[in-house]
């Protein structure tokens, strides 16, 4: 068997496919890589502790918590720097799901992104029915959702928030006005986007006068975002949503050569919505998760579900048991093969129900208790055997709505994860988008907006039948999102908080560390610069340049489908260590994690 070359293969579109169509394609990873840290320990603190995908938001979101202030002041203080110095994965012209954790109990924060009201299933089909290319939908304002991260943040701090919503801002306005220096990632994403040449605000931002990405170093100040994020700290989220602010965002969605069909009523009409976490047991430990529209939740619980139930049938394959391998070129851990191939079939599987099943809950019944329920997930672990099934069927759980169609959308998307632990013990998880990298392309007002209805399918029938993630008006796309808090099952004690970006496969970066840290009892480090791998139902995929040929081997040797690829996690992990926190950054990106 032939292996693509680590990077330049990785970024090679993989014609793989799920059982629905062998036309299926997974796209390359949604953000470039820019190199892996090597060397990196844990970071230790007996406080409070943050870590976010930038070093200059961390360092907003601690001095948050040096002031006082709860895990969700962290949060904000984090976000709003996110979208000044990690403009490509995040901002306030995106979405984000957020789990807190108060100290009694777990409550999830939907600011998803809505579809406006003018538009029609047939969003990205072209004149003659075939689905867009993915760069046509994605570039201007055809892709523009209804951005939500603001309204979520101002739920959760209304009802968590310690210090004032003004304050949270001033890291972020001193930044923009005084400038930051472009970092060596920036200057990367920059470097490997075309589009940006072709957007007038943003070439005037992010290229030099020779139309060169702007160098590493350089300092970059922006003083338009700052002015919008001095509006929003004095007079909240509303002025975001209706006035001036409002009919700028519309006019550049629906001005644009692809418009858009964003409108103020849909801006003004847009609500954050609390919803119920979704919850289940592995092993010693409660897994919390977002419930749809966000697939992370189900997904992961599907995942270890499967696991839990294999191991009851063959105590052989406990996950406990098969610990990571020590690699000596480079010096590193690496998860044994046989973890590897259970992993990817179970995740064959729980994807198999993803592409069939989930939607939001809103406009589509999703049978989210089937799908997690234990005696349902043992008759799908069953299938697991010695080889790769290659291609898993979606299953039938009880109640599910078996007239739909599975999603054969490739699967992609952008974004940033932070978490928090403040001095009183509440914890957050935070996954905050744009969808692919710099979003649509479109600057307003010092940011960027999000391109996340190409987050839905672009096919809404298949044979006749609706596909579940079909663009309907005010419906929220499905995410892959996947923040993550851990419990103790015997204690109730909270003991991680965890996610990543990675587009669909931050499913199997957020599966990977789960087991990292309780199965193998990995430091937050370690778990997270652990090689990548998983599957989403087609091909097995490995961390190209990081993973072993030994692994690569054994996988093919039980018939896997193996694809060494780039998989640019940027997990973030707090993880309770005695009386007080460890944390850790995906070596992956330039993120750290600070605490006192």
């Amino acid at each position: 068997m032939k292996y693509p070359t680590p990077l330049i293969g990785a970024l090679c579109l993989l014609a793989t496919s799920n059982w629905a169509g062998a036309d299926q394609v997974l796209p390359t990873p949604p953000e470039l890589a820019s190199g892996y840290r090597s060397g990196l320990q844990p970071v230790r603190a007996s406080r409070h502790m943050v870590a976010a995908a930038n070093p200059l938001a961390s360092e907003a979101g601690r001095a948050m918590l040096r002031a006082g202030g709860s895990a969700i002041d962290a949060a904000i203080a984090m976000q709003m720097v996110l979208t000044l110095v990690e403009p490509q994965s995040s901002g306030i012209g995106g979405g984000a799901f957020i789990l807190y954790w108060d100290g009694k109990r777990v409550q999830a924060f939907d600011g998803r992104e809505a579809a406006p009201a003018a538009v029609t299933e047939k969003l990205f089909l072209q004149a003659d029915g075939t689905p867009m290319p993915f760069r046509v939908a994605q570039i201007g304002g055809r892709s523009v959702g209804v951005p939500g991260v603001l309204r979520a943040l101002k739920q959760a701090h209304e009802q968590h928030g310690k210090l004032p919503w003004h304050d949270l801002f001033a890291p972020a306005i001193a930044l923009a006005r005084n400038g930051f220096a472009v970092s060596e990632r920036l200057h990367t994403l920059l470097a490997g986007d075309p589009y940006i040449a072709r957007s007038p605000a943003m070439a005037r931002y992010f290229l030099d006068e020779q139309g060169r990405p702007l160098a590493v170093g350089t300092i970059l100040r922006n003083p338009e975002l700052a002015h919008t994020l001095e509006q929003i700290a004095a007079q909240g989220p509303e002025v975001f949503y209706s006035g001036e602010m409002a009919e700028a965002i519309v006019a550049t969605v629906r001005g644009h050569a692809n418009a858009g069909y964003l409108s103020l009523q849909d801006l003004q009409q847009y609500q954050a919505k609390e919803r119920e976490p979704l919850c289940g047991p592995y092993k010693a430990w409660q897994i919390c998760g977002m419930p749809p529209p966000s697939s992370g939740g189900v997904t992961v619980l599907q995942t270890l579900g499967l696991l839990e139930a294999v191991q009851r049938t063959a105590p052989q394959r406990d996950l406990a048991a098969l610990r990571p391998l020590a690699i000596s070129s480079p010096a590193r851990l690496e998860a044994p093969p046989l973890a590897v191939h259970l992993i990817a079939e179970a995740e064959r599987l729980a994807y198999a129900d993803r592409a069939q099943y989930l939607a939001d809950n809103d406009y589509v019944p999703v049978p989210v208790k089937a799908l997690t329920d234990s005696a349902y997930l043992a008759s799908r672990a069953a299938l697991i055997g010695e080889h790769s099934m290659k291609r898993a069927r979606p299953g039938q759980p009880q109640g599910a709505d078996l007239a739909l169609a599975p999603d054969r959308s490739p699967l992609r998307i952008s974004t940033s994860h932070l978490s928090a632990v403040d001095d009183s013990g509440q914890a957050l998880a935070m996954t905050t988008s744009v969808e692919a990298a710099f979003g649509s392309h479109l600057m307003v007002k010092g940011f960027l907006l999000n391109n996340q209805l190409t987050d839905f399918s672009f096919i809404p029938h298949e044979h006749g039948k609706p596909v579940a993630n079909r663009v309907q008006p005010g419906k929220r796309p499905l995410s892959a999102m996947a923040p993550t808090l851990v419990f103790s099952r015997a204690t109730g004690e909270f003991v991680a908080s965890l996610g990543s970006p990675g587009g669909s496969q931050i499913i199997g970066y957020v599966n990977k560390a789960l087991v990292g840290l309780l199965d193998w009892q990995l430091d937050p480090q370690q778990a997270a610069g652990l090689p990548n791998f998983g599957s989403r139902n087609a091909g097995t995929e490995v961390e190209a340049g990081l993973s072993s040929p030994a692994l690569i081997r054994q996988l093919a040797a039980w018939g896997h489908e193996v694809t060494p690829m780039t998989m640019t996690s940027g997990m973030q992990i707090i993880q309770r260590s005695g009386e007080g926190w460890s944390g850790g950054a995906d070596p992956r990106r330039e993120g750290v994690a600070l605490g006192d």
